[in-house]
């Protein structure tokens, strides 16, 4: 039993270590050859954990074998434009100045319906709206409205925003991530004159508490410290 434990930490570990070096993508934002990877590379690791009669290493050398395949073909593919277009195909027009490209929706054996679902899911329902509308090489829709459709932006009034920055967490449950205090350039002082505002005695009341993008304090109290007082 401890040689199971053992081996599916060790695989598993090497898995996530590997994953997390090919970079955070999301499963619907990966390449074609990224999400073959990952799951020849996820069955790999399987094999050994349930049959403790191979050895170790034999699924660990072809999970970094995939590894290093994967970390090639990203290379060839962000030097070579020819290159990317093979391994990751090219966008295709669904739509073009309203009018669906009937003959791409037949190459990529993609339905009317599934064009429309994605147009809603784009908050776009009327394809009278859409100026474009490219099926991306990772799969995911890119749609472009129409000028006089697209939502009023700021400089179409001549108006220039404030500028914002990140909001920053500074207390999750209770504890205060001094980490991030500092980098908002404040100090314990002036996180205490804020909480002595809102009428709280200690961080450890607070449920959640951060800077807002404006650099405002906001704060969330817990229901217990609630009921206290």
């Amino acid at each position: 039993m401890i040689l199971v434990i053992i081996r599916t930490l060790i695989l598993y570990l090497a898995t996530v270590i590997l994953l997390r070096i090919m970079g955070k993508r999301q499963i619907g934002q990966l390449q074609p050859y990224e999400l073959v990877v990952i799951i020849m590379i996820s069955e790999l690791a399987a094999i050994p954990m349930q049959n403790t009669g191979i050895p170790i290493i034999n699924g660990l050398i072809p999970i970094f074998i995939l590894f290093a395949s994967e970390v090639i073909f990203s290379y060839i593919s962000l030097k070579s434009e020819k290159a990317r277009g093979v391994i990751c195909g090219k966008p295709s027009v669904l739509i073009e100045n309203s009018k669906i490209v009937e003959s791409e929706l037949k190459r990529l054996r993609l339905n009317i319906n599934d064009l429309l679902e994605q147009l809603r899911l784009k908050n776009v329902p009327d394809i009278g709206d859409v100026e474009f509308a490219i099926l991306e090489t990772s799969g995911q829709l890119s749609v472009i409205l129409k000028a006089d459709k697209r939502p009023m932006e700021p400089q179409d009034m001549k108006i220039k925003p404030q500028r914002e920055g990140l909001p920053v967490t500074l207390v999750i449950d209770g504890r205060l991530i001094e980490d991030n205090l500092f980098k908002s350039r404040h100090d314990m002082e002036w996180l205490h004159k804020e909480l002595k505002k809102a009428g709280v005695k200690d961080t450890k009341d607070l449920f959640f508490a951060g800077i807002d993008t404006l650099g405002h304090f906001f704060y969330q109290v817990k229901e217990s410290a609630q009921k206290q007082v």
